[in-house]
């Protein structure tokens, strides 16, 4: 597969995040990209990534989504924008909705009309389980995102720029995922769980960031990739970080569910299977139907759930990966 980013000029919203940094770190050992600009509000993350690649093809701009007249600057001579940038924490997004609104709706619709404006090549934006058939706020805010990046499509029009999207599931290690928390209550010898049935779908940082690539190389805009993942009990995960450690049920948070969806049955509809993913392709009329013919329809009623997965994550395996992960001893 050719290389998607060489030569060209990559931003990536958010930039000083997990997936950012992680994105920075292969686009700079495995890519040949001339320019990666940094796009984020902090200004301190900003200098720490500096210091920590030392590199001179990385740009930094200090910024929000939500000023649509500096993103618009910052995406000039742009030709591949990456958009990770969002408010993602459930409870905070619960107890300030109007300004998850603003970074995660707003935000994505300024990213829309500046790339268009700039003629931007390629926008991929990062959406997540939550935004399917969403309880909390934060999903439904990924879930108008998502929209809002597909029909970006349609106002492009004529013009070059082209918008998709991944959607994956919990992210292992991340400052949302259960395990920074669930490694700081082992040492205060508590383990708080919301239900024993619970589950999830894992995917690594490092996985994320590949998939995104995939992704980028295979997308036409307009379509959602969705990664074939595995999941994992809670429970399971409890056992290996503290085995042995004094538990406590707290029940289901508000906005949570027991189980992740990242496929429904309707989206099943227009959809196709490949072996490592599957491709959500839109139902409007600027939709080539044939653009992905190699992939294979999915049967009726099929939907991909968290605890109705065919691939699951047994404690061992959830050792080794926290292990690599550098999580565990």
């Amino acid at each position: 597969m050719a290389d998607v980013f060489k030569g060209k000029v990559v931003l990536i919203t958010g930039g000083t995040g997990s997936f950012g940094q992680k994105m920075t770190e292969v686009l700079l050992s495995k890519h040949a990209p001339s320019a990666i600009r940094i796009y984020s509000r902090g200004e301190l993350k900003q200098v720490e990534m500096e210091r920590r690649f030392k590199s001179d093809k990385l740009r930094f701009f200090i910024g929000d989504v939500r000023d649509k007249r500096r993103l618009a600057r910052a995406l000039n001579g742009v030709d591949i924008v990456i958009h990770a940038a969002a408010l993602k924490h459930v409870p905070v997004a619960e107890y300030n909705p109007a300004e998850a609104v603003k970074t995660n709706i707003l935000g994505a619709m300024n990213l829309v009309d500046a790339a268009i404006d700039n003629g931007v090549e390629k926008v991929i934006a990062l959406s997540t389980d939550k935004a399917v058939a969403p309880v909390n706020l934060y999903g439904a805010t990924k879930a108008v995102m998502e929209k809002l990046i597909i029909q970006g499509n349609v106002y492009s029009g004529w013009k070059e720029t082209r918008f998709s999207c991944v959607r994956y599931g919990n992210v292992v290690g991340s400052s949302g995922s259960v395990v920074p928390l669930f490694l700081k209550q082992r040492e205060e010898g508590l383990i708080t769980i919301t239900d024993e049935r619970m589950t999830r779908f894992w995917i690594t940082l490092g996985q994320g960031v590949q998939f995104v690539i995939n992704s980028l190389s295979l997308m036409k805009g307009g379509e959602i990739f969705v990664p074939k993942i595995p999941s994992m009990r809670v429970v399971d995960l409890a056992d290996v970080i503290a085995p042995g450690v004094k538990r406590k049920i707290i029940g289901i948070r508000p906005g949570e569910k027991l189980h992740e969806v990242l496929l429904t049955s309707d989206e099943a509809r227009h959809a196709k299977e490949f072996d490592g993913s599957f491709i959500i392709e839109p139902e409007y009329k600027f939709w080539d139907a044939n653009v992905h013919a190699s992939g294979k329809k999915l049967p009726e009623g099929f939907a991909y759930s968290s605890d109705k997965n065919t691939q699951w994550l047994k404690k061992e395996e959830l050792r080794k990966l926290l292990v690599e992960q550098g999580f565990l001893a």
